[in-house]
């Protein structure tokens, strides 16, 4: 059997594969959450209404029953780029219009883009007008969608096509190891992009104003210095013009470090909960899991870019995923492309390690709230949290450990308790 036609079964089995597995996980969710929908958990009678809880359970069986809609899609999708022959159609028609070279290549990867959006389209209009708005959180409306929209297409072709422009180069032009001077140059574009984007981007999609509450303002300021944090500033957005969901989150890196609480946070909870959801925050900092999580990001990036540069000179890579390779031209964009549809086809069945990581990482974080702030007031804020944002109480076991990046609240809740 030749090497293209492995490449052809192995990407189709797992395609199926993670389908069936990502179907059968929903459906345990489904299913899980809807049998406990008629009783609030005993650990959170005292706190949470019938009707919360119902709501919560609503909301998340909407969205799954959604996801499963948009998933069965997707694969389609990928299935029409790869084996159906999409992507090597695209790519002869551009190579008729343009010849081969850059400029082609470039449109190959506009192209894709533009059309893959344009195909996830429908599926974003109706999350954001009729599932979110059916549970009062979307508070978009249509001209600041298709502003968002419009703004984001224009940020991906300014920075996204010279970005492009200079990976194809080192491709054809930095030799057998121009993996290793595309790497360097995406981990360079990364830490640029965390310095500039909390200055220069997110003020494009949100307004931030700095935080003029003094009391709350005092209280944090406080916390940071007995954590030996330092910030920029502390900012309010204006997460209200899109949504009723809540958050808190650092941006930034080095001497670009801010501090973003959403208006929609510090209209929900008191100056106590809010520091001590900085605390979390803090926690991830002091445990160094923002950079365990860069240094494993490029860590992974580097094989991933080698793995790359070794299959971008196999015909069969090419062939066994539905694509002729150009004879007379570079085929570097369509191995990029290539690369990134398949990958995740393959990556599905990893991702239970990283949502395994990521649990340790808040429960470290909760533990160092704890230890710096008050228990009561973070688990407070937590219940606060989940209710206002309508997140289930009741997730299955087994969905949990392949997806969750955040511990469920009964687990957060009794781990603190035992602190």
């Amino acid at each position: 059997m030749s090497p293209s036609l492995v490449l052809t079964y192995l990407f189709a089995a797992a395609l199926v594969a993670g389908l069936v597995l990502k179907f059968w996980l929903a459906s345990r969710q489904v299913r899980h959450v809807a049998r406990h929908r008629d009783a609030v958990p005993p650990a959170f009678a005292g706190s949470i209404s019938l009707a919360a809880h119902q709501k919560a359970a609503d909301y998340t069986l909407a969205r799954s029953r959604f996801g499963l809609v948009e998933m069965a899609w997707a694969a389609a999708v990928l299935l029409g780029w790869t084996l159906l022959g999409g992507l090597d159609q695209l790519n002869q028609g551009l190579r008729a219009w343009l010849g081969s070279g850059m400029w082609q290549q470039l449109a190959l990867l506009a192209a894709f883009s533009l059309i893959g959006g344009l195909l996830e389209l429908p599926f974003s209009l109706w999350q954001t007008f009729r599932l979110e708005q059916r549970f009062g959180f979307n508070k978009m409306t249509l001209g600041l969608w298709i502003a968002d929209g419009l703004k984001g297409v224009l940020l991906g072709a300014l920075i996204g096509l010279p970005l492009a422009a200079l990976i194809l180069w080192l491709m054809n032009a930095a030799g057998p190891a121009w993996w290793l001077w595309a790497w360097a140059t995406w981990v360079a574009f990364n830490l640029l992009l965390m310095l500039v984007y909390p200055t220069f981007i997110a003020p494009l999609f949100n307004k931030f104003q700095p935080l003029d509450d003094a009391d709350l303002k005092a209280r944090v300021t406080a916390l940071m210095e007995r954590c030996g944090f330092a910030a920029k500033g502390l900012f309010v957005m204006d997460g209200s013009r899109r949504s009723a969901h809540a958050n808190a989150y650092f941006t930034g890196f080095g001497a670009s470090k801010r501090v973003v609480f959403y208006d929609t946070l510090l209209r929900q909870l008191s100056g106590s909960e809010v520091e001590a959801v900085l605390a979390h925050e803090l926690g991830h900092f002091k445990h160094r899991h923002v950079v365990k999580r860069m240094v494993a990001m490029f860590g992974l990036s580097l094989v991933g870019f080698a793995l790359l540069g070794w299959l971008a000179s196999r015909t069969w890579f090419y062939t066994g995923l539905g694509v002729q390779p150009n004879l007379d031209g570079p085929n570097d964009a369509l191995a990029l492309l290539l690369f990134m549809l398949a990958l995740p086809v393959f990556g599905v069945f990893v991702s239970p390690l990283s949502a395994m990581l990521s649990r340790r990482h808040e429960f470290e974080a909760d533990a160092y709230a704890v230890a710096q702030t008050s228990g009561t007031d973070l688990s407070a804020a937590l219940i606060k949290l989940y209710q206002d944002n309508a997140s289930t109480l009741t997730p299955d076991p087994v969905f949990v450990k392949f997806y969750y990046s955040h511990p469920p609240a009964s687990e957060r809740l009794a781990r603190m308790a035992a602190t």
